[in-house]
C-alpha cells in the first residue's frame, strides 16, 4: 500500500510463465523486500492468473514464505490496471519510439504517485 517495491518490465514478445520468469521474479520480489521493508509482512498481489495458480509458483511463494492475495473466485482476472485507471490514462495518446521510453515514462509516473494513491487504490479492493 505504500508503493511499488519492484517492477520488471518483459521484452517483447517475451511473456511470462512459471518455470522462468514467474519465479525469477518472486526471487527478486523477495530480495527486494528484504531490502525495502525490512520483511515486514507484505501480501502479494499479481495479477497472472496461469502463472500465479501453478504448482511451481505455489511451491516457490511457500519457499520464500511470501503470503499472496487470494482473489474471490467471481473475479480471479482482477488486475491491478483495475483499480489505478490512472497510469492507463497517462499513457493513452503517448508515442514512443522505443521500450527505454515507455519504461522511463512508467517509471516516472509511479514514483510520482503518493503513498496515499497506493493505499486508495488497495482499498478499491473491497469495492470490487
Amino acid at each position: 500500500m505504500e508503493g511499488v517495491v519492484l517492477m520488471e518490465f518483459l521484452k517483447q514478445g517475451q511473456t511470462v510463465n512459471s518455470k522462468r520468469t514467474s519465479i525469477s521474479i518472486l526471487r527478486a520480489l523477495k530480495l527486494r523486500l528484504r531490502i525495502v521493508r525490512h520483511d515486514k509482512d507484505s501480501i502479494l498481489q499479481h495479477d497472472n492468473a496461469g502463472t500465479r495458480i501453478s504448482r511451481q509458483t505455489q511451491d516457490v511463494l511457500g519457499q520464500l514464505e511470501l503470503k499472496a492475495l487470494l482473489d474471490p473466485a467471481y473475479s480471479s482476472d482482477l488486475a491491478p490496471s483495475d483499480y489505478y485507471p490512472k497510469l492507463k490514462k497517462y499513457l493513452k495518446g503517448h508515442h514512443y519510439d522505443n521500450d527505454d521510453e515507455i519504461i522511463a515514462h512508467v517509471l516516472g509516473w509511479c514514483r510520482g504517485q503518493s503513498s496515499e494513491f497506493f493505499a486508495d487504490g488497495v482499498h478499491h479492493l473491497v469495492k470490487r
